[in-house]
């Protein structure tokens, strides 16, 4: 277990938070993220786009970009929202979610553009 790493995150330093499971790997690929989505769609998950500044990113409460997409199984309209949302807020986080109906939660959250703190 020597071996561990010491994620150094703090509130002082926005660039160093993490925010979901993937915030602790490398940055996804285009190709990962879609496949992430292609995840989603598979699993008969509604996706939705949310966005917020990055010293706000620990709330709980992030923007909604648009309604979700309630039935969308087309991965690349999904990405298009993501990336619409990125245009339209350069300095927000963006994130991905997946709205599991059965269990009324959230099935998967991944932040797939990230922000610039100002």
């Amino acid at each position: 277990m020597a071996d561990m790493q010491d994620y150094k995150s703090s509130l002082s330093d926005v660039t160093s938070r993490k925010f979901e499971t993937f915030s602790y790997l490398p940055e996804m690929t285009t190709e990962q993220t879609r496949k992430q989505v292609e995840y989603i769609v598979s699993k008969g998950w509604n996706p939705a786009v949310e966005h917020t500044e990055p010293e706000n990113a620990t709330s709980s409460y992030w923007y909604m970009w648009k309604l979700p997409m309630f039935g969308e199984t087309d991965v690349d309209v999904i990405l298009g929202e993501a990336e619409a949302c990125h245009k339209a807020h350069p300095n927000n986080h963006v994130r991905l979610v997946g709205y599991d109906n059965y269990a009324q939660s959230k099935g998967a959250e991944m932040v797939v553009y990230r922000g610039k703190p100002v």
